[in-house]
């Protein structure tokens, strides 16, 4: 599928940014003007283009608050969070040090916590205890009784943040009378941009602390309590649930059996030679000359540099390689839901791998192109996602009573 653009990257970035509209995230006329005044591939003009528009939009929000008008100043701030947060997206030469990314993810977080104390159902950032630290998170709840209800821990991915959670999954679970309890892990959001915290495989070390503040919450029923992966979150998630058996489901958003063999797929044979053989030199130098030739392997390497704490691209490429389920998938316990995209550009294939290796009750998804489900994590097709996951949800766990 093209979004507005050619380029494959900016194309799945648009849809990404576009498809939050459903619940609040964007609005269709501001996102197809913004793109209009990029160029293919140019990411100097995206970054231009995205933050004026985040600006305005903020701006407007915050006129309305000025003037009392609740419900169009959580609307705008709710955008403005989205569209810092894809403005910021291709900032990866030095995202650490860079002056610019650090003000547009701190705008991102800013807004977006001013809309949460805008909203009609409660909201509560939380800091959740791990190791010497805390982790940052927001527990979205359905409403304010204390009842405990069914509770999805929600797992982002690698290059998510922990605002955009509310888009992905916590507004339509939140209808629905589920809770949600969103964090950044290591990697992540501000975990990765304040704390420094690099992403590592054994999630179990970050999902079982996480949990472990959940069933602290009266709000959540521990019989009912789901652990949810998105993106590169489908393989953080399901490790965790392989090795710690409270959630009583598990949801991949899509399934990742092997995080470094969906790398090694794009790599010639030559490559991946030099690249496993410690060959950096040689293995940099040819990486460059492909990234300079594409916008999502440039963006990808990158990033990936960054939030692994790697030393270069060869280096991240090596780093990915115990992003396995491989002796793990079958300690998986609880009923699990795999989803797969028919045309995902990064994980084709994994999901069925995940399949294979599950020895819990399980079911595959499949969502397609033909009713504009097939990009990778169902970009553009949030109402179609949000059907499967909840019917799915609605059915598998106990004793589940939804509105």
């Amino acid at each position: 599928m093209r979004f507005l653009f050619e380029d494959e990257s900016f194309s799945f970035e648009t849809l990404r940014a576009a498809g939050f509209a459903n619940d609040g995230g964007a609005d269709l006329g501001e996102v197809v003007a913004t793109a209009s005044r990029i160029g293919e591939g140019d990411e100097a003009a995206w970054l231009r283009e995205w933050t004026a528009t985040a600006e305005r939009v903020h701006a407007a929000a915050e006129r309305s608050l000025a003037a009392g008008h609740r419900v169009s100043a959580r609307e705008g701030l709710l955008r403005a969070s989205n569209y810092y947060r894809t403005a910021e997206f291709y900032r990866r030469d030095d995202p650490a040090n860079d002056p610019e990314a650090r003000r547009l993810s701190a705008l991102s977080r800013e807004s977006f916590a001013a809309a949460a104390a805008l909203m009609d159902t409660p909201v509560q950032a939380l800091r959740i205890p791990y190791r010497d630290t805390t982790l940052p998170g927001y527990l979205f709840l359905a409403d304010d009784s204390a009842a405990p209800r069914p509770t999805i821990v929600f797992t982002s991915g690698f290059d998510s943040t922990l605002e955009e959670s509310y888009f992905a999954l916590a507004a339509a679970a939140v209808r629905r009378g589920y809770h949600v309890l969103a964090y950044d892990g290591p990697g992540q959001g501000a975990a990765l941009r304040e704390q420094h915290l690099v992403f590592r495989p054994d999630w179990e070390a970050v999902a079982t602390p996480v949990i472990d503040h959940a069933l602290t919450r009266p709000e959540v029923d521990p019989e009912r309590l789901v652990l949810f992966g998105y993106s590169l979150g489908g393989y953080l998630a399901a490790r965790a649930g392989a090795h710690d058996h409270r959630p009583a489901a598990l949801v991949l958003d899509d399934g990742l059996y092997s995080y470094g063999q969906a790398h090694d797929r794009f790599l010639p044979p030559f490559l991946r030679d030099l690249v496993h053989g410690g060959h950096d030199d040689l293995a940099d130098a040819v990486l460059g000359l492909l990234m300079e030739h594409s916008t999502q392997l440039r963006w990808a390497l990158r990033n990936g540099v960054w939030t692994f704490g790697a030393t270069g691209p060869a280096d991240y490429l090596r780093r990915t390689a115990p992003y396995t389920l491989e002796g793990h998938a079958p300690l998986i316990t609880c009923p699990t839901l795999v989803l797969d995209a028919e045309n995902d550009q990064f994980f084709q294939g994994q999901p069925q791998q995940v399949r294979a290796a599950l020895t819990c009750p399980h079911t595959l998804l499949t969502l397609t192109e033909a009713e504009g489900a097939g990009e990778h994590c169902h970009m553009g097709a949030m109402a179609r996602l949000h059907q499967s996951v909840f019917d799915w949800l609605d059915t598998t766990l106990p004793h589940t009573t939804t509105p």
